[in-house]
């Protein structure tokens, strides 16, 4: 049996204001906009390729807006992926990898997958992270020594 992730409940201030972000800014598709009076609202986005959907909306969770940190969203170019946000207009971090000395600025230099990362944020503060994925070729562990550093 699949126990799969399908929406994550990300805690905004302004369901508008995020509705826009994350279409306009970060790419993701519309798939409901609903109400039943006003007190509850879901919206509901997906990335582009994603089988895990986001929530935004009233009445819908207890954390605060901007309490949502470490979601991750992988691609197989975190370059393409940068070059995307910033063309969108999204402000982004720069991208770095994990190394003898924790974050270290850059693309990992062989490439490796689940090693390079690039960070934004959407307009309440919940943060995320871009993570470059090659699905395609087999995964090796991420050794963090000397050489990737």
């Amino acid at each position: 049996m699949d126990w799969t992730l399908e929406l994550v409940v990300v805690p905004v201030s302004d369901v508008d204001r995020a509705k826009a972000f994350y279409i306009d800014q970060a790419g993701f598709e519309l798939l409901v906009d609903t109400a039943a009076g006003p007190d509850f609202r879901v919206v509901q986005l997906v990335p582009p390729g994603s089988g895990c959907a986001i929530a935004i909306g009233t009445g819908i969770g207890s954390m605060a807006p901007g309490s949502l940190h470490g979601l991750h969203l992988c691609v197989s170019d975190i370059e393409a992926a940068r070059d995307e946000l910033v063309s969108r207009g999204t402000d982004v971090g720069e991208t770095f990898h994990l190394g003898a000395t924790g974050q270290t600025p850059g693309l990992d230099p062989e490439r490796r997958s689940y090693a390079t990362f690039m960070p934004f944020q959407d307009p309440d503060g919940n943060t995320w992270l871009v993570q470059e994925v090659k699905r395609d070729s087999p995964v090796e562990p991420v050794a963090i020594d000397e050489a990737s550093a």
